[in-house]
Protein backbone atom coordinates (compact mmCIF):
# COMPACT_ATOMS: atom_id res chain seq x y z
CA UNK A 1 0.00 0.00 0.00
CA UNK A 2 0.95 3.92 -0.78
CA UNK A 3 1.60 5.95 1.92
CA UNK A 4 0.36 9.46 1.93
CA UNK A 5 0.06 12.54 4.45
CA UNK A 6 -3.15 14.73 4.55
CA UNK A 7 -1.71 18.26 5.36
CA UNK A 8 -3.18 21.80 6.65
CA UNK A 9 -6.23 20.00 7.45
CA UNK A 10 -8.92 21.20 10.18
CA UNK A 11 -8.95 17.57 12.09
CA UNK A 12 -12.13 16.27 13.63
CA UNK A 13 -10.79 13.12 15.35
CA UNK A 14 -13.63 11.82 17.32
CA UNK A 15 -11.70 10.07 20.09
CA UNK A 16 -12.08 10.11 23.18
CA UNK A 17 -10.87 13.79 24.32
CA UNK A 18 -12.95 14.81 21.21
CA UNK A 19 -9.89 16.71 19.81
CA UNK A 20 -9.90 19.05 17.51
CA UNK A 21 -7.07 20.17 15.15
CA UNK A 22 -7.83 23.65 13.50
CA UNK A 23 -4.38 23.27 11.43
CA UNK A 24 -3.29 19.79 11.30
CA UNK A 25 -1.49 16.86 9.49
CA UNK A 26 -2.52 12.91 9.36
CA UNK A 27 -0.08 9.85 8.04
CA UNK A 28 -0.95 6.83 6.74
CA UNK A 29 1.35 4.21 5.82
CA UNK A 30 0.43 0.64 4.52
CA UNK A 31 -3.72 1.27 5.16
CA UNK A 32 -2.90 2.12 9.33
CA UNK A 33 -2.68 6.17 10.59
CA UNK A 34 0.36 6.46 12.28
CA UNK A 35 0.89 10.05 12.96
CA UNK A 36 -1.29 12.97 13.73
CA UNK A 37 -0.98 15.94 14.90
CA UNK A 38 -0.64 19.82 14.65
CA UNK A 39 1.16 20.59 11.46
CA UNK A 40 4.48 22.14 13.54
CA UNK A 41 4.88 18.89 15.26
CA UNK A 42 4.32 16.13 12.69
CA UNK A 43 7.07 14.88 11.09
CA UNK A 44 6.25 13.36 7.48
CA UNK A 45 7.83 10.38 5.74
CA UNK A 46 10.10 10.83 2.88
CA UNK A 47 8.72 8.59 0.89
CA UNK A 48 4.81 9.70 1.51
CA UNK A 49 2.78 11.65 -1.03
CA UNK A 50 1.29 14.88 0.31
CA UNK A 51 -2.09 15.77 -0.16
CA UNK A 52 -2.60 19.75 1.16
CA UNK A 53 -5.97 19.85 2.37
CA UNK A 54 -6.43 23.61 2.77
CA UNK A 55 -9.65 24.75 3.01
CA UNK A 56 -11.05 20.93 3.97
CA UNK A 57 -12.09 19.23 6.64
CA UNK A 58 -10.40 15.60 7.36
CA UNK A 59 -12.67 13.27 10.21
CA UNK A 60 -13.49 9.32 10.24
CA UNK A 61 -15.52 8.04 7.49
CA UNK A 62 -19.19 7.34 8.28
CA UNK A 63 -20.84 4.54 9.40
CA UNK A 64 -24.45 3.87 8.53
CA UNK A 65 -25.60 0.89 11.37
CA UNK A 66 -28.76 -0.13 9.72
CA UNK A 67 -29.29 -0.43 5.88
CA UNK A 68 -31.04 -2.84 3.38
CA UNK A 69 -30.31 -2.64 0.20
CA UNK A 70 -32.72 -1.91 -2.18
CA UNK A 71 -33.79 -0.70 -6.27
CA UNK A 72 -36.97 0.50 -5.21
CA UNK A 73 -36.23 3.83 -4.54
CA UNK A 74 -39.49 5.96 -4.38
CA UNK A 75 -42.05 3.02 -5.14
CA UNK A 76 -43.69 2.05 -2.12
CA UNK A 77 -44.65 5.31 -0.85
CA UNK A 78 -47.49 7.38 1.44
CA UNK A 79 -48.04 4.25 3.80
CA UNK A 80 -47.23 3.56 7.40
CA UNK A 81 -45.19 0.79 8.10
CA UNK A 82 -47.70 -1.54 8.76
CA UNK A 83 -49.23 -1.15 5.64
CA UNK A 84 -45.95 -0.44 3.48
CA UNK A 85 -44.44 -4.04 4.86
CA UNK A 86 -46.24 -6.35 2.82
CA UNK A 87 -45.77 -4.30 -0.64
CA UNK A 88 -42.12 -4.35 0.67
CA UNK A 89 -41.96 -7.74 0.76
CA UNK A 90 -42.71 -8.20 -2.76
CA UNK A 91 -39.17 -6.98 -3.56
CA UNK A 92 -37.80 -10.56 -1.51
CA UNK A 93 -40.44 -12.50 -3.45
CA UNK A 94 -38.97 -11.10 -6.87
CA UNK A 95 -35.27 -10.88 -5.65
CA UNK A 96 -32.72 -12.97 -7.50
CA UNK A 97 -29.05 -13.05 -7.22
CA UNK A 98 -28.35 -10.59 -10.14
CA UNK A 99 -31.05 -7.66 -8.40
CA UNK A 100 -29.27 -8.52 -5.05
CA UNK A 101 -25.58 -7.40 -6.63
CA UNK A 102 -26.71 -4.17 -8.67
CA UNK A 103 -28.71 -3.16 -5.55
CA UNK A 104 -25.71 -3.32 -3.35
CA UNK A 105 -23.92 -1.82 -5.88
CA UNK A 106 -25.59 1.21 -6.33
CA UNK A 107 -26.13 1.65 -3.06
CA UNK A 108 -22.24 1.17 -2.15
CA UNK A 109 -21.73 3.76 -4.35
CA UNK A 110 -24.41 6.23 -3.45
CA UNK A 111 -22.84 5.55 0.17
CA UNK A 112 -18.99 6.43 -0.76
CA UNK A 113 -20.34 9.39 -2.54
CA UNK A 114 -21.53 10.91 1.02
CA UNK A 115 -19.00 10.06 2.58
CA UNK A 116 -20.47 6.48 4.51
CA UNK A 117 -16.91 4.18 4.72
CA UNK A 118 -19.22 1.49 6.78
CA UNK A 119 -22.51 -0.28 6.07
CA UNK A 120 -24.84 -2.40 8.03
CA UNK A 121 -26.56 -4.27 5.26
CA UNK A 122 -29.30 -6.11 5.72
CA UNK A 123 -30.18 -7.97 2.36
CA UNK A 124 -30.82 -10.96 0.92
CA UNK A 125 -27.99 -12.77 -1.67
CA UNK A 126 -25.26 -11.74 0.66
CA UNK A 127 -22.53 -13.21 -1.55
CA UNK A 128 -23.29 -10.91 -4.16
CA UNK A 129 -23.16 -8.29 -1.94
CA UNK A 130 -19.69 -9.25 -1.05
CA UNK A 131 -18.82 -8.88 -4.79
CA UNK A 132 -20.26 -5.37 -5.09
CA UNK A 133 -18.62 -4.36 -1.77
CA UNK A 134 -15.21 -6.03 -3.07
CA UNK A 135 -15.54 -4.21 -6.32
CA UNK A 136 -15.87 -0.76 -4.92
CA UNK A 137 -13.51 -0.83 -1.72
CA UNK A 138 -16.78 -0.23 0.90
CA UNK A 139 -16.53 -1.92 4.35
CA UNK A 140 -19.78 -4.01 4.92
CA UNK A 141 -21.33 -5.78 7.75
CA UNK A 142 -23.58 -8.24 6.17
CA UNK A 143 -26.10 -9.77 7.94
CA UNK A 144 -28.75 -11.61 6.09
CA UNK A 145 -32.28 -11.16 5.68
CA UNK A 146 -33.06 -14.57 7.57
CA UNK A 147 -36.71 -15.49 8.11
CA UNK A 148 -38.13 -19.16 9.14
CA UNK A 149 -41.69 -19.09 9.97
CA UNK A 150 -43.98 -20.97 7.64
CA UNK A 151 -44.98 -18.70 4.79
CA UNK A 152 -42.38 -16.19 4.82
CA UNK A 153 -39.42 -18.80 2.75
CA UNK A 154 -39.11 -15.90 0.73
CA UNK A 155 -36.09 -14.32 2.72
CA UNK A 156 -32.60 -16.48 3.58
CA UNK A 157 -32.70 -19.04 5.43
CA UNK A 158 -30.23 -19.86 8.57
CA UNK A 159 -28.29 -22.06 6.82
CA UNK A 160 -27.58 -19.65 4.21
CA UNK A 161 -26.13 -17.72 6.79
CA UNK A 162 -24.05 -20.11 8.12
CA UNK A 163 -22.56 -20.67 4.66
CA UNK A 164 -22.13 -16.70 4.56
CA UNK A 165 -19.53 -16.81 7.95
CA UNK A 166 -17.75 -19.77 6.25
CA UNK A 167 -16.90 -17.85 2.95
CA UNK A 168 -16.92 -14.32 3.52
CA UNK A 169 -16.37 -13.29 7.51
CA UNK A 170 -13.37 -11.49 8.03
CA UNK A 171 -12.38 -11.55 4.21
CA UNK A 172 -10.69 -8.85 2.37
CA UNK A 173 -8.80 -8.08 4.85
CA UNK A 174 -11.56 -7.68 7.18
CA UNK A 175 -13.28 -5.31 5.36
CA UNK A 176 -16.27 -7.77 5.01
CA UNK A 177 -17.47 -9.44 8.22
CA UNK A 178 -20.53 -11.19 8.96
CA UNK A 179 -23.19 -11.01 10.95
CA UNK A 180 -26.70 -13.26 12.38
CA UNK A 181 -29.60 -11.64 10.90
CA UNK A 182 -33.22 -11.97 12.24
CA UNK A 183 -35.97 -10.34 10.13
CA UNK A 184 -38.41 -9.92 13.04
CA UNK A 185 -40.11 -11.83 16.20
CA UNK A 186 -43.01 -12.18 13.20
CA UNK A 187 -40.91 -13.95 10.60
CA UNK A 188 -38.85 -16.20 12.94
CA UNK A 189 -39.14 -18.84 15.20
CA UNK A 190 -37.35 -19.25 18.94
CA UNK A 191 -35.29 -21.58 17.35
CA UNK A 192 -34.23 -19.28 14.95
CA UNK A 193 -33.54 -17.09 17.67
CA UNK A 194 -31.72 -19.26 19.74
CA UNK A 195 -29.26 -20.66 16.97
CA UNK A 196 -28.18 -17.13 16.14
CA UNK A 197 -27.02 -16.72 19.84
CA UNK A 198 -25.45 -20.40 19.64
CA UNK A 199 -23.35 -19.09 16.67
CA UNK A 200 -22.83 -15.82 17.72
CA UNK A 201 -20.74 -17.01 20.60
CA UNK A 202 -19.43 -19.97 18.50
CA UNK A 203 -18.18 -17.90 15.40
CA UNK A 204 -17.64 -14.68 17.57
CA UNK A 205 -19.89 -12.63 14.93
CA UNK A 206 -22.83 -10.25 15.73
CA UNK A 207 -26.82 -10.58 15.61
CA UNK A 208 -28.56 -8.16 13.80
CA UNK A 209 -32.58 -7.45 13.90
CA UNK A 210 -35.27 -4.99 14.02
CA UNK A 211 -37.07 -4.06 17.64
CA UNK A 212 -39.96 -1.71 18.07
CA UNK A 213 -40.18 0.30 15.36
CA UNK A 214 -43.89 1.48 15.67
CA UNK A 215 -46.74 1.90 18.03
CA UNK A 216 -48.78 -0.35 16.43
CA UNK A 217 -46.22 -3.52 15.90
CA UNK A 218 -45.08 -3.15 19.47
CA UNK A 219 -49.06 -3.97 20.27
CA UNK A 220 -49.57 -6.48 17.91
CA UNK A 221 -46.25 -8.49 19.50
CA UNK A 222 -47.62 -8.17 22.69
CA UNK A 223 -51.05 -9.44 21.27
CA UNK A 224 -49.49 -12.41 19.73
CA UNK A 225 -46.65 -13.64 21.96
CA UNK A 226 -47.42 -12.45 25.14
CA UNK A 227 -44.22 -10.22 25.55
CA UNK A 228 -43.21 -6.94 24.46
CA UNK A 229 -40.65 -7.01 21.49
CA UNK A 230 -37.66 -6.28 23.87
CA UNK A 231 -38.64 -8.73 26.39
CA UNK A 232 -39.03 -11.36 24.00
CA UNK A 233 -36.02 -11.25 22.29
CA UNK A 234 -34.56 -11.04 25.85
CA UNK A 235 -36.54 -14.40 26.52
CA UNK A 236 -34.95 -16.11 23.43
CA UNK A 237 -31.29 -14.80 24.50
CA UNK A 238 -29.91 -12.37 21.88
CA UNK A 239 -29.76 -9.41 24.09
CA UNK A 240 -25.78 -8.85 24.75
CA UNK A 241 -22.51 -7.05 23.60
CA UNK A 242 -22.71 -8.41 20.32
CA UNK A 243 -25.89 -7.26 19.57
CA UNK A 244 -27.57 -4.49 17.29
CA UNK A 245 -30.99 -3.38 17.63
CA UNK A 246 -32.50 -1.54 14.40
CA UNK A 247 -35.32 1.38 15.72
CA UNK A 248 -36.06 1.23 19.10
CA UNK A 249 -38.70 3.58 19.08
CA UNK A 250 -41.10 2.40 21.13
CA UNK A 251 -38.60 1.30 24.36
CA UNK A 252 -39.65 2.19 27.84
CA UNK A 253 -37.90 3.29 30.64
CA UNK A 254 -37.34 -0.29 31.69
CA UNK A 255 -36.46 -1.03 28.66
CA UNK A 256 -33.91 1.33 27.92
CA UNK A 257 -32.55 0.28 31.35
CA UNK A 258 -32.32 -3.59 30.31
CA UNK A 259 -30.84 -2.69 27.19
CA UNK A 260 -28.09 -0.51 29.02
CA UNK A 261 -27.49 -3.62 31.15
CA UNK A 262 -27.09 -5.90 28.73
CA UNK A 263 -24.81 -3.50 26.49
CA UNK A 264 -27.03 -4.09 23.23
CA UNK A 265 -26.56 -1.44 21.04
CA UNK A 266 -29.01 0.03 19.16
CA UNK A 267 -29.71 1.89 15.44
CA UNK A 268 -31.32 4.83 15.52
CA UNK A 269 -32.78 5.50 11.79
CA UNK A 270 -34.49 9.20 12.45
CA UNK A 271 -35.38 10.24 9.16
CA UNK A 272 -37.02 6.74 8.18
CA UNK A 273 -38.73 6.59 11.12
CA UNK A 274 -40.40 9.94 10.52
CA UNK A 275 -41.26 8.85 7.17
CA UNK A 276 -42.82 5.67 8.13
CA UNK A 277 -44.76 7.53 10.59
CA UNK A 278 -43.13 5.27 13.45
CA UNK A 279 -42.05 7.94 16.20
CA UNK A 280 -39.20 9.12 17.70
CA UNK A 281 -37.07 7.33 19.66
CA UNK A 282 -35.96 8.57 22.82
CA UNK A 283 -32.30 9.06 22.16
CA UNK A 284 -31.55 11.20 24.32
CA UNK A 285 -32.95 9.03 27.40
CA UNK A 286 -30.81 6.12 25.64
CA UNK A 287 -27.64 8.01 25.67
CA UNK A 288 -28.19 9.43 29.19
CA UNK A 289 -28.32 5.18 30.26
CA UNK A 290 -25.14 4.45 28.68
CA UNK A 291 -26.87 2.78 25.20
CA UNK A 292 -23.93 2.78 22.66
CA UNK A 293 -26.73 4.36 19.63
CA UNK A 294 -25.37 5.01 16.26
CA UNK A 295 -27.47 6.09 13.12
CA UNK A 296 -28.74 4.20 10.15
CA UNK A 297 -30.37 5.22 7.07
CA UNK A 298 -32.60 1.95 6.60
CA UNK A 299 -32.08 2.28 3.19
CA UNK A 300 -33.70 3.55 -0.47
CA UNK A 301 -36.85 2.00 0.10
CA UNK A 302 -38.32 3.50 2.81
CA UNK A 303 -36.30 6.87 3.00
CA UNK A 304 -35.17 7.29 -0.64
CA UNK A 305 -31.63 8.51 0.56
CA UNK A 306 -28.49 6.90 1.92
CA UNK A 307 -27.15 10.43 2.69
CA UNK A 308 -25.51 10.37 6.35
CA UNK A 309 -25.46 13.90 6.74
CA UNK A 310 -29.25 14.06 6.49
CA UNK A 311 -29.55 11.28 8.78
CA UNK A 312 -27.07 13.74 11.62
CA UNK A 313 -28.99 16.97 11.06
CA UNK A 314 -32.62 15.11 11.24
CA UNK A 315 -31.29 13.00 14.21
CA UNK A 316 -31.01 16.23 16.34
CA UNK A 317 -33.57 18.64 14.70
CA UNK A 318 -36.51 16.38 15.30
CA UNK A 319 -35.75 15.72 18.80
CA UNK A 320 -34.93 19.74 19.32
CA UNK A 321 -38.84 19.98 17.93
CA UNK A 322 -40.75 17.64 19.75
CA UNK A 323 -39.14 18.14 23.48
CA UNK A 324 -39.35 22.44 22.29
CA UNK A 325 -35.35 21.92 23.78
CA UNK A 326 -33.47 23.64 21.25
CA UNK A 327 -30.14 22.82 23.74
CA UNK A 328 -30.60 18.76 23.36
CA UNK A 329 -28.75 16.72 20.66
CA UNK A 330 -25.81 19.23 20.22
CA UNK A 331 -23.41 18.76 17.06
CA UNK A 332 -20.89 16.71 19.09
CA UNK A 333 -23.00 14.14 20.04
CA UNK A 334 -24.80 14.14 17.17
CA UNK A 335 -20.90 13.40 14.60
CA UNK A 336 -19.84 10.85 17.94
CA UNK A 337 -23.22 8.88 16.88
CA UNK A 338 -22.07 8.64 12.93
CA UNK A 339 -18.55 7.90 13.34
CA UNK A 340 -17.22 6.44 16.85
CA UNK A 341 -20.44 5.42 18.39
CA UNK A 342 -21.21 3.55 15.38
CA UNK A 343 -18.18 1.82 15.16
CA UNK A 344 -18.98 0.92 18.99
CA UNK A 345 -22.61 -0.70 18.55
CA UNK A 346 -20.73 -2.78 15.11
CA UNK A 347 -18.05 -3.67 17.60
CA UNK A 348 -15.38 -2.06 15.31
CA UNK A 349 -14.04 0.65 17.53
CA UNK A 350 -10.52 -0.72 18.12
CA UNK A 351 -10.52 -0.44 14.95
CA UNK A 352 -12.34 2.67 13.34
CA UNK A 353 -14.32 5.30 13.93
CA UNK A 354 -11.95 7.97 14.92
CA UNK A 355 -8.75 9.24 13.82
CA UNK A 356 -6.02 7.64 15.90
CA UNK A 357 -2.32 6.17 15.75
CA UNK A 358 -3.33 2.35 15.10
CA UNK A 359 -6.46 2.49 13.75
CA UNK A 360 -7.05 2.13 10.15
CA UNK A 361 -7.10 5.04 7.85
CA UNK A 362 -11.43 5.10 6.85
CA UNK A 363 -11.43 8.92 6.10
CA UNK A 364 -13.27 11.53 4.86
CA UNK A 365 -12.20 15.08 3.60
CA UNK A 366 -15.16 17.46 3.06
CA UNK A 367 -14.32 20.63 0.94
CA UNK A 368 -15.44 23.99 3.17
CA UNK A 369 -15.01 26.53 1.26
CA UNK A 370 -18.37 26.40 -0.66
CA UNK A 371 -21.18 28.34 -0.47
CA UNK A 372 -22.86 26.35 1.88
CA UNK A 373 -20.03 26.23 4.58
CA UNK A 374 -19.08 29.79 4.51
CA UNK A 375 -17.99 31.85 6.35
CA UNK A 376 -16.63 29.31 8.91
CA UNK A 377 -14.00 29.73 11.60
CA UNK A 378 -12.72 26.58 13.64
CA UNK A 379 -10.69 26.55 16.81
CA UNK A 380 -10.02 23.82 19.39
CA UNK A 381 -13.51 23.08 20.44
CA UNK A 382 -14.45 23.07 17.16
CA UNK A 383 -15.72 26.53 16.21
CA UNK A 384 -18.67 27.15 13.91
CA UNK A 385 -17.44 24.06 11.55
CA UNK A 386 -18.26 21.95 13.87
CA UNK A 387 -21.76 22.74 13.91
CA UNK A 388 -21.40 23.35 9.84
CA UNK A 389 -20.60 20.10 9.76
CA UNK A 390 -23.64 18.18 10.99
CA UNK A 391 -26.31 20.96 10.26
CA UNK A 392 -24.74 22.46 6.82
CA UNK A 393 -22.28 19.87 4.95
CA UNK A 394 -23.90 17.38 2.51
CA UNK A 395 -22.72 15.10 -0.08
CA UNK A 396 -21.51 18.02 -2.43
CA UNK A 397 -18.59 18.68 -0.32
CA UNK A 398 -17.18 15.67 -0.32
CA UNK A 399 -13.80 15.99 -2.15
CA UNK A 400 -11.92 12.39 -0.69
CA UNK A 401 -13.28 8.92 1.14
CA UNK A 402 -10.57 6.18 2.12
CA UNK A 403 -11.03 3.07 3.71
CA UNK A 404 -7.79 1.14 4.62
CA UNK A 405 -5.95 3.96 3.11
CA UNK A 406 -7.10 3.17 -0.51
CA UNK A 407 -8.80 6.39 -1.94
CA UNK A 408 -12.02 5.55 -2.74
CA UNK A 409 -13.93 8.78 -4.32
CA UNK A 410 -11.35 11.46 -5.30
CA UNK A 411 -13.49 15.08 -6.19
CA UNK A 412 -16.60 13.41 -6.10
CA UNK A 413 -15.78 10.47 -8.41
CA UNK A 414 -15.62 6.81 -7.52
CA UNK A 415 -11.76 5.83 -8.50
CA UNK A 416 -12.71 1.57 -8.42
CA UNK A 417 -16.19 1.56 -10.72
CA UNK A 418 -17.61 3.53 -13.99
CA UNK A 419 -19.88 5.54 -12.32
CA UNK A 420 -22.44 5.93 -15.21
CA UNK A 421 -22.19 2.09 -15.77
CA UNK A 422 -23.14 1.48 -12.04
CA UNK A 423 -26.09 3.79 -12.59
CA UNK A 424 -27.41 2.35 -15.94
CA UNK A 425 -27.33 -1.07 -14.74
CA UNK A 426 -28.97 -0.51 -11.93
CA UNK A 427 -31.78 2.11 -13.89
CA UNK A 428 -32.36 -1.54 -16.38
CA UNK A 429 -32.39 -3.67 -13.39
CA UNK A 430 -34.75 -1.56 -11.08
CA UNK A 431 -37.63 -1.33 -13.97
CA UNK A 432 -37.29 -4.93 -14.23
CA UNK A 433 -37.38 -5.48 -10.74
CA UNK A 434 -40.71 -3.33 -10.68
CA UNK A 435 -41.94 -5.32 -13.33
CA UNK A 436 -40.87 -8.87 -11.47
CA UNK A 437 -42.70 -7.52 -8.59
CA UNK A 438 -46.14 -6.99 -10.30
CA UNK A 439 -46.11 -10.85 -11.09
CA UNK A 440 -46.73 -11.37 -6.86
CA UNK A 441 -48.93 -8.34 -5.98
CA UNK A 442 -51.44 -11.14 -5.40
CA UNK A 443 -49.40 -12.99 -2.82
CA UNK A 444 -49.11 -9.98 -1.01
CA UNK A 445 -50.13 -11.03 2.71
CA UNK A 446 -50.20 -8.73 6.62
CA UNK A 447 -47.04 -9.18 8.60
CA UNK A 448 -48.11 -11.18 10.96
Amino acid sequence: MSSFAIRHAAIFTADPGDRVIPVGTLVVQDGIITRIGEDGDVNIPEDCKVIDARGHALLPGLIDCHSHSSLMRGVTENMPLMEWLPWYQLEHRAMTEEFAYHSARLCYLEALQSGTTCVMDMFRFMDRCADAAAELGLRVQLAPYVADKPGKDFFSTREENRRLIHSHHESLNGRIRVWMGLEHLFYCTEDAYREAAQLSREYGVGIHTHCSEQKEEEQAVTAELGRRSLAMLDHYGILGERTLLAHCVWLNDDEIARVADTGTSIAHCPVSNAKLASGVARVPEMLAAGVTVGLGTDGPVCNNSLNMFEEMKFASLIQKATRLDAITMPADQILRMATINGARALGLDQEIGSLEVGKKADLLLLDIMTANMTPVSVNEAGGSLLWNLVFSAGSTNVAGVWVDGVRLIDKGEATRVNQSSVIVAAQHQGLALQEACQTFSHTRTTMI
